[in-house]
């Protein structure tokens, strides 16, 4: 065997060929040959559409969307659970031109602030509230001296709902802008033929390191064919039901989700609109569902429901587990008892649309058990010395880097981060630690940096931190991540105080609720005099952790 080809270097294969269409002239093809089929089915709103029913509604409102004054390259935020206005805006901006801002339903005021005025989004379609968060409160707080180029706010309306009160940005409702809307509109298809495939669609936000979230930007091309080999590797057909209980804000729930389905003709069912376990298992259940994604933790829960023996999963066959590390035993459980023997898993980030590697329905239990599978079609990757650069030798550890179609166009208005993360060469540098066996399989086996993955989310300690400095009573602050069994991994917070200060745990959690997102309040709080440091003076992250893994007596749980 050459030195060449011990190396961490793979390329994936090419037989099938890249997608070339924008997401809307894709989709059209696809309505206009299976109108008849199944697309979606809302279970929490009672609806139901067909291939054509989707893409007139679709339609409708992409062309609603353009006689609101919207133009194509302008951006419209979508801050919502999963719902039919969700998978609508994402078809409708494709074939109107716009770019789909998604605003994580967990944001409160002083993230969304940042993020639609970091994009220019020119108008907003929001859910009214959910639970304890109130949307349109939060929007009223900020109003539109904060939120300067916000010109129109559309909340998302049942038949049942009264008026929302007015503010001084215009508000109205979702289904009378969509109302508003011509299906057969001639411009919606002007507009189209003047997109390309490399245009950018969509802006996700991830945290930064720096304590600001980046809006990764990414094209028809990027996510249209990742969602098509995302499919590809479940072995989607027009006879698949894919239930979706996973966000649609995330590229899991979109990509992974949505497209995936839309590219093979299958039918999209969202069970509920936030995550429920017992909701999935019925979905499931009564819309005969072959196919199931989540983050470890919803499948945990779904295993651990007291009713979970009651369902008849039989009509399984495929998912995908992503999102964080996926323990091997509860892998093991989900393909044993949720009748799930294809499941796959999948490796990725925002930045590469996501997914750059997956398991695929024949791999090997073993494999898919424990690696996140090869190299996904049309992709290179690599596994590097994070020092030199150069690619390691199968088996070893380092930064895994990965190059081709579905790298994003970049982190929006960011040119200096986008060369942080693109080298020259094209390669995207995703900042994991992975290995590569010797038939190609890859392992994610740490992170160089100390992201923390909580439930599926992605937290950048150094964002938590910034924001805690903020408290009058913080001298410093650091955030690490501690090993658990429910969520992957929690935040931890060691704090030092001003002199003279006291700060209990309760002042903390006071200063960061309805600021930051729940996920990103530390679970765990401790109030120390100084932190383990090296000679040089730089602070030891790991020193941290493995003082509270002691302290709370966490087990430091293998996981794939």
């Amino acid at each position: 065997m050459s030195t060449a080809s011990q190396e961490s270097h793979a390329r994936g294969r090419t037989d099938v060929p890249l997608i070339e269409q924008t997401i809307g002239d894709f989709f059209d093809g696809m309505a206009a040959r299976q109108p008849d089929a199944l697309a979606l089915v809302s279970r929490h709103e009672g609806a139901r559409f067909t291939y054509g029913q989707l893409h007139a509604e679709a339609s409708r409102l992409a062309s609603a969307l353009l006689r609101a004054g919207l133009a194509p390259g302008d951006r419209i935020g979508i801050w919502s659970h999963n719902n039919v206005a969700w998978v609508l805006m994402q078809i409708a901006t494709a074939k109107a031109g716009l770019v789909l801002v998604n605003i994580n339903p967990a944001y409160r005021t002083a993230e969304v602030e940042y993020a639609l005025n970091k994009v220019g989004c020119k108008a907003l379609v929001t859910m009214p509230r959910f639970k304890t968060s109130e949307y349109l409160g939060m929007l009223r707080e900020l109003g539109a001296a904060k939120l300067p180029e916000l010109k129109a706010i559309w909340w998302i309306d049942r038949p049942q709902d009264a008026d929302e009160a007015a503010f001084d940005i215009p508000l109205a409702r979702f289904s009378a802008l969509l109302a508003s809307g011509d299906a057969q509109d001639a411009r919606v298809a002007q507009v189209q033929t003047l997109l390309h495939a490399t245009d950018p669609i969509n802006i996700q936000f991830t945290s930064g390191t720096t304590g600001f979230p980046k809006g990764a930007t990414l094209t028809h091309r990027n996510i249209l064919n990742n969602g098509f080999f995302i499919g590809e590797c479940m072995n989607l057909t027009p006879a698949d039901r894919l239930c979706i209980p996973v966000p649609m804000y995330h590229c899991f729930g979109m990509v992974l989700g949505n497209l995936a389905c839309l590219t093979h003709g299958s039918a999209i069912v969202y069970p509920s609109d936030g995550f429920d376990a017992l909701l999935t298992l019925e979905a499931v259940q009564a819309e005969r569902c072959t196919a199931l994604h989540g983050v470890p933790t919803m499948f945990i829960a779904e295993l651990d429901h007291p009713r979970f023996a009651e369902f008849d999963l039989s009509s399984l066959r495929t998912g995908i587990m992503a999102g964080t590390a996926c323990p091997i035993e509860v892998m093991k459980r989900v393909v044993e008892r949720m009748h799930l023997p294809e499941i796959t898993i999948a490796y990725g980030m925002t930045e590469t649309s996501p997914v750059s590697c997956q398991s695929s329905t024949g791999t090997p239990l073993e494999k898919r058990v424990t690696t996140v599978g090869t190299v996904q079609p049309h992709l290179e990757i690599k596994i590097v010395d994070p020092d030199t650069g150069r690619a390691v030798p199968r088996g070893e550890r380092g930064e895994f880097c990965t190059r081709g179609y579905s790298v994003m166009h970049g982190y929006w208005g960011d040119e200096a981060k986008t060369r942080e993360a693109i080298d020259a060469e094209g390669w995207m540098h995703t900042g994991d630690l992975a290995t590569m066996d010797a038939e190609g399989y890859v392992n994610i086996v740490g992170r160089i940096k100390d992201m923390v993955i909580r439930g599926g989310e992605n937290v950048y300690p150094r964002e938590i931190e910034e924001f805690l400095y903020r408290h009058p009573k913080v001298q410093d602050v650091q955030v690490v991540g501690l090993p658990d069994a429910r969520y992957g991994e929690e935040l931890c917070a060691w704090i030092i105080a001003k002199p003279g200060q006291e700060l209990t745990e309760d002042e903390v959690r006071d200063f960061c609720k309805g600021q930051i997102a729940h996920y990103k309040v530390p679970k765990y709080i401790r109030f120390v005099d100084a932190f383990p440091m090296t000679v040089t003076g730089k602070i030891q992250k790991f020193r941290i952790r493995e003082q509270m893994v002691q302290e709370l007596g966490i087990s430091e749980q293998k996981t794939a």
